[in-house]
């Protein structure tokens, strides 16, 4: 029932918001467009890259497009519906905006999630979509039921690292106020993961499947699409994730009880 409530609560959170977007259509446009623009960039310099080495390590363009695409769902979800974290220090406890979320009967963090939705994200969601299609034709992989939840699976698994990885580095904000950086500085090492993991230093590659786990919304899942041999890694993405989901939460409730209002 408490789950029930909460669906139907963030439905209407939901359509608040799509209401005040439409209100601003070209605003709305311009938003989902932008990343669109943005993908466009980094993929042209996937392409360029290839260009001058067309087989990199042994993976094709592409190939490394199904990575690409992989990982760009994956952050696709948190960004449409988590993206509130990386405002929080200073849109709402800088402001004092975020003592409403605890005087309200309802999961303070489920409320900063719901209080806005994203529409950055439709843009990369597409992206993603259209370059796991794009790059599962090229290389010849037929989908079977089995594969189709496979990759569900992994999407979801991944974006619940991501938005783990968020959570956990944003719960900096109540003490420094300001936790972008922090976040950021973690965020963008999932540039690195729209690569195979094998073409870096053993170092990178171990940082990025067991410290900051963004492997498993990528790689990991494309070497299983692939055939690629890749041992029990490709199954871990659930496990990680469900166990970063745990951790980053304790760390919530942590910062949640050290936290102090502006006093304004």
């Amino acid at each position: 029932m408490r789950i029930l409530r909460y669906c139907r609560l963030y439905r209407e959170f939901l359509l608040q918001r799509f209401k005040i977007l439409m209100e601003y259509r070209i605003n709305f446009l311009i938003g989902a467009a932008s990343t669109l623009v943005l993908q466009a960039a980094s993929l042209l310099t996937v392409w360029v890259v290839m260009r001058q080495v067309p087989n990199l390590k042994g993976w094709t363009f592409d190939e490394i497009l199904l990575i690409y695409g992989l990982v760009t769902l994956a952050r696709s979800i948190p960004h449409m519906f988590a993206d509130n974290l990386w405002t929080m220090g200073g849109q709402y406890i800088r402001t004092g905006g975020f003592d409403r979320f605890l005087v309200r009967p309802i999961n303070p963090l489920f409320h900063l999630l719901a209080d806005r939705f994203c529409h950055d994200g439709l843009g990369n969601f597409l992206v993603g979509a259209v370059l796991v299609a794009k790059s599962s034709a090229a290389v010849g992989i037929h989908w079977t039921p089995f594969l189709a939840v496979y990759l569900i699976a992994a999407v979801i698994s991944g974006a619940a690292i991501f938005f783990a990885l968020q959570l956990m580095t944003s719960v900096s904000a109540f003490w420094i106020m300001e936790s972008v950086p922090v976040t950021q500085m973690v965020f963008n090492l999932h540039e690195f993961a729209r690569y195979p993991l094998t073409i870096y230093p053993k170092v990178v590659s171990t940082l990025l499947t067991w410290v900051i786990p963004f492997g498993f919304a990528s790689f990991y899942p494309a070497c299983f699409l692939l055939g690629r041999p890749a041992g029990i890694l490709p199954w871990l993405g659930p496990i990680t994730a469900a166990i970063l989901l745990a951790v980053s939460y304790r760390v919530w409730l942590f910062g949640l009880r050290h936290y102090a209002s502006t006093g304004s």
